[in-house]
């Protein structure tokens, strides 16, 4: 173990190469990593009765198991010019963490407070580990195009293209639908500002640009330079065969933080774009022909229940003098 530890006295000093805030929070959590590492793999039991649980063989094994994940972790961090990829590792043991500690919570020999508290610290040590991973995977350069992560969605909407169109292209319309954003606001001829909920709870902000604006038919966007998080999209509004509504087809392209690990580390969280655009087409879908969101009465309370919309409805009528839809 020390000569482990002895050949790595010299990380912190190659570490310096990470930018800003970013990389220095980083090198305290390759630190951290380790030593909880260490910590984990000479005292399990003593590590298994702080979180509120009974040491025992099994669960032993498995601490000792994290404690080495958690060592290699720490080590990656610092002994690489580009950490982020094992930022993003740290990330993935932080959900296995976290799945742990809720399986746990509900066994019988557990102190459920420190359970809690213990699931509340590896939370906010997530968010610290999601903030340098996206940090760091802009400034290193790890979003090159061959990482660029594409979905497609296709849905018939029961509306004309010509209301739909309207609809979508007031972008201040989209987090109706989109439960992910938080907002959309335009900010000059063609421009808008996004702000969208991400993985872990962090939140990303960046702004658009309208590439293609065929009026009733397509709308085509993409982040300007710089952005947060790069990413492009286009809908398309064609007729459906047999006067059946409205053919909308979606395609995303983005650049996940951390490449493909970080687009399945999103996917565990419920936060990748592809999971989320499914969920926002059939919203779409409900709004547009029914006028409002109709959730199963068992998403928001406990047990089965009849399918009926929720004490607040969301309702689309007409602007005064408009013809695009809007909320009341």
């Amino acid at each position: 173990m020390g000569e482990i530890l002895g050949q790595h006295y010299d990380l912190q000093r190659r570490s310096n190469n990470s930018p800003g805030i970013a990389g220095k929070v980083a090198n305290g959590l390759g630190w951290f990593s380790i030593g909880l590492g260490v910590t984990e793999l000479v005292a399990p039991g003593k590590v298994a009765r702080l979180v509120g649980l009974e040491p025992s063989r099994k669960r032993n094994a498995v601490l000792r198991s994290y404690g080495l994940r958690e060592m290699a972790a720490g080590i990656g961090i610092l002994s690489q010019s580009q950490p982020s990829h094992w930022l993003w590792t740290r990330v993935a043991g932080d959900i296995v963490d976290l799945a742990s500690l809720r399986r746990a919570h509900s066994g019988g020999d557990a102190g459920r407070g420190r359970l809690t508290a213990a699931a509340a610290a590896v939370a906010g040590i997530t968010a610290l580990d999601i903030y340098c991973g996206q940090k760091l995977s802009r400034s290193n350069g790890d979003r090159t195009s061959g990482r660029d992560v594409h979905t497609s969605k296709v849905l018939i909407i029961n509306r004309n293209p010509e209301d739909i169109y309207q609809f979508w292209r007031n972008f201040e319309n989209l987090p109706s639908f989109m439960t992910h954003l938080e907002s959309v606001r335009p900010v000059g001829t063609g421009r808008s500002h996004w702000r969208a909920k991400g993985p872990g709870g962090t939140i990303v902000e960046w702004e658009a640009e309208i590439v293609a604006d065929a009026p009733n038919s397509k709308i085509a966007w993409r982040s300007v330079p710089g952005s947060e998080i790069e990413n492009s999209g286009r809908v398309r509004f064609d007729r459906a065969p047999g006067g059946r509504g409205t053919l909308v087809r979606v395609d995303l392209c983005y650049s996940p933080p951390g490449g493909r690990l970080g687009s399945s580390l999103a996917k565990l969280l419920g936060a990748e774009p592809g999971q989320q655009l499914d969920g926002a087409l059939r919203a779409l879908k409900q709004i547009l022909e029914t006028g409002e969101i109709v959730k199963s009465d068992a998403s928001i309370h406990r047990g089965m229940h009849a399918a009926q919309p929720p004490g607040e409805e969301i309702r689309m009528t007409r602007r005064e003098g408009s013809e695009s839809p809007s909320f009341v």
